[in-house]
């Protein structure tokens, strides 16, 4: 390691170290706290309760039976927040530090080139947030596994798994990175540039739970039953709160037009009304994978056009 690439990772090294540390402490909590789940599962406790949102209870007390997950969201809620701590912590100083105290003229002075002044320090950091995000995503996952979509531990749609897991977080992490950067490139002091990265990726972050909660960008799947059959089983879908009826005509209709579960009062209000079938809304669990995929070309196209700005903006700005 030598020239550019050795001055960066000496301007580097203290960040990837933290890094590294909390990737470390995020393992050997999820190896101690999944170890106990594993052993709750093996104890029988659970055996008789079956897959599905509906809670499963005690047979002695009628409590529900529940893992202790809340350690596992924690991590997932640490992966979901990435964007914001990479972004603020380590790309705002990463172009913004140099400028700041003008000892990228020194460096510039040397000979080197201002592309690869920046290449060494941005392909450095994004290689080091690439590993960390995935191998944090490789712990929440190993944990997550033997909890996950059972009503006694942890749904896909849950914010923590939906956002804390998959692809999407290592995209996150490197949009954080590459928005911290053009900032700490156009900002004057490296404070000014970590707060509007605090801006910028919050806002992201927050936009895109909105997506998921709103189903913007994957829009869920309308099940239909004929007459007043029974619905299909949610089972692990995500409902949008959704039911209603529909008429001959195929209009949708609330569900409290006709508020009966089922049985003959269901059956003759129906008929009363015109309505041939009932519905609902859900995503199924499937698009767990579509909406990790949506997120990801979302977060990597913008961390790609930051990236690119950045390079053309080198010109003007150093």
């Amino acid at each position: 390691m030598k020239g550019s690439l050795w001055l960066a990772w000496r301007q580097q090294r203290v960040s990837a170290g933290i890094g590294a540390a909390a990737l470390v402490v995020a393992a050997a909590i999820a190896a101690y706290y999944r170890s106990g789940m594993l052993d709750a599962l093996h104890s029988g406790l659970f055996d008789h309760c079956a897959t599905g949102p509906l809670y499963c209870s005690r047979s002695d007390t009628g409590l529900p039976l529940l893992l202790d997950v809340e350690p596992l969201k924690y991590l997932g809620a640490l992966n979901i927040a990435l964007p914001v701590l990479i972004g603020v912590f380590w790309g705002a100083p990463l172009l913004g530090r140099d400028r700041e105290l003008g000892t990228h003229r020194m460096v510039l002075a040397q000979g080197v080139s201002r592309g690869r002044w920046f290449a060494s320090r941005f392909t450095l950091a994004a290689a080091t947030t690439t590993v960390l995000s995935s191998l944090l995503v490789g712990v929440f996952t190993w944990w997550w596994r033997p909890a996950a979509d059972r009503s006694y531990g942890l749904f896909w749609y849950d914010d923590t798994a939906l956002s804390g897991s998959g692809p999407r977080v290592v995209a996150a992490a490197l949009f954080g990175l590459a928005a911290g950067t053009l900032l700490g490139l156009l900002a004057r002091r490296v404070l000014a540039a970590m707060g509007l990265t605090l801006l910028v990726t919050g806002v992201m972050t927050l936009l895109l739970e909105w997506t998921h909660r709103t189903r913007l960008l994957v829009p869920p799947h309308t099940y239909v039953s004929t007459g007043s059959i029974p619905k299909p089983l949610m089972g692990e879908k995500w409902s949008t709160g959704t039911y209603g009826l529909i008429t001959a005509s195929g209009r949708h209709d609330d569900v409290l037009n006709c508020p009966f579960p089922s049985g003959a009062q269901l059956k003759e209000c129906m008929a009363a009304h015109g309505y041939v079938a009932r519905f609902y809304k859900a995503n199924p669990a499937g698009d767990y994978w579509t909406f990790q995929w949506t997120d990801t070309a979302v977060l990597g196209g913008l961390a790609a056009l930051l990236t690119v700005v950045t390079v053309l903006l080198l010109r003007r700005r150093v």
